[in-house]
């Protein structure tokens, strides 16, 4: 969690609202899930590990403060308090404008425009490209996911977008790009290079891996972040996830402290997908093929869980999963009945959902 020390920027605006009180308790009771909270449903403080928000219940509305290290930092956090105070107050379109931060109109300062430098085959179905681009030195710490901004379809020149007056992203006019979340696989902020590795799905109706299989040296490429947080402490750790997670599960097995153990296992299309990971000793790295099954169709993530669920609820394992949505829910259905892990002990996450271009949001 963040200090008084490095909590030096400040940002603050007053939302009207026709009922305050309780969209205050809804943020409160989402914010106390992923940081340390204090007060109450009047007046309340969330510590994150980036920063802090804080919020005053007034008449006709709720006054907010963010406060945080760096400009990325505070940005996100003004973004996050607007978009889950619109969650909870549907229907309406409050007038918003923040007093400090990025003025309006500017660059995001969590935006870096990058540019591909080379490319190469990981594996058959998995393309690793290097972008390069300025000041990645926030892109190091605080998470490892980025937002990749592609073009549309092949040949279209794209916009990039700029900060809005209500904290969040404003689009000039013209072509909006699609964006797709991935996976820092190596960084080097002095070289200003960092490594992402595309699936290669079929079809040219995905545009990320549309991009990620035709891209060359020279072209340019969009990106937001960084995002995902970073993974609670353990002794142990149990990691499940198809292919599109495994760029996370290996940067995460790289990152554990050397006292953590952990396991992996990580479905494939088949034996040529394996790559070598740097695992270390206490970690033991498992592949699952499916054997030529499509991906999404197999049970075989859901399956190594049960076989592993009667040693786990009374030991200090976490649990990280990353798959197909069907594949997540049954994970869930698994944590919460047949494991019956104590809140707070696993992180499960839909990464893609067969049948479906684009985001998943469950």
């Amino acid at each position: 969690m963040t200090t008084d020390a490095t909590r030096r920027l400040r940002a603050g605006t007053f939302i009207p609202l026709k009922a305050p009180d309780a969209v205050m308790q809804q943020l409160l009771d989402h914010f106390g899930e992923h940081g340390e909270a204090s007060g109450n449903g009047s007046a309340w403080s969330v510590d994150f590990d980036i920063g802090r928000a804080s919020a005053a219940l007034k008449p006709g509305g709720i006054a907010f403060q963010v406060e945080a290290g760096d400009d990325t930092s505070l940005s996100f956090l003004q973004w996050s308090v607007v978009e889950h105070v619109l969650e909870y107050a549907p229907g309406e379109t409050p007038d918003i404008s923040w007093t400090g931060g990025i003025r309006a109109g500017a660059p995001l300062p969590y935006f870096r425009e990058m540019r591909v430098v080379s490319a190469r085959l990981v594996t058959p179905r998995m393309r690793r490209l290097t972008l390069a681009g300025p000041d990645l030195s926030r892109f190091g710490h605080d998470g490892i996911h980025v937002r990749l901004l592609l073009p549309s379809r092949p040949g279209v020149t794209v916009v990039w977008p700029v900060m809005s007056s209500d904290g969040r992203q404003a689009w000039p006019e013209g072509e909006r790009p699609v964006s797709r979340v991935y996976t820092i696989r190596r960084i080097d902020v002095a070289a200003g290079e960092i490594d992402i590795d595309f699936v290669l799905h079929e079809g040219d109706e995905m545009p990320g891996a549309y991009f990620g299989f035709t891209a060359e040296a020279g072209m340019t490429v969009g990106m937001t972040g960084p995002g995902g947080g970073n993974l609670k402490p353990a002794p142990d750790y149990l990691f499940l996830g198809d292919e599109t997670a495994l760029p996370a599960i290996s940067r995460m097995l790289e990152d554990l402290p050397t006292t953590a153990t952990a396991r992996a296992f990580i479905e494939i299309a088949d034996d040529g997908e394996r790559q070598e990971l740097a695992a270390r000793p206490g970690q033991d790295v498992n592949w699952l093929s499916r054997g030529g099954r499509p991906a999404g169709t197999t049970n075989l993530l859901a399956d190594t869980l049960s076989s592993l669920a009667a040693n786990i609820a009374a030991s200090d394992t976490y649990i990280w999963a990353g798959c197909e949505f069907s594949a997540a829910r049954s994970i869930r259905a698994q944590l919460k009945h047949l494991v019956g892990l104590p809140r707070g002990r696993s992180q499960v996450t839909s990464y893609w959902r067969r049948g479906l271009s684009g985001e998943v949001m469950d």
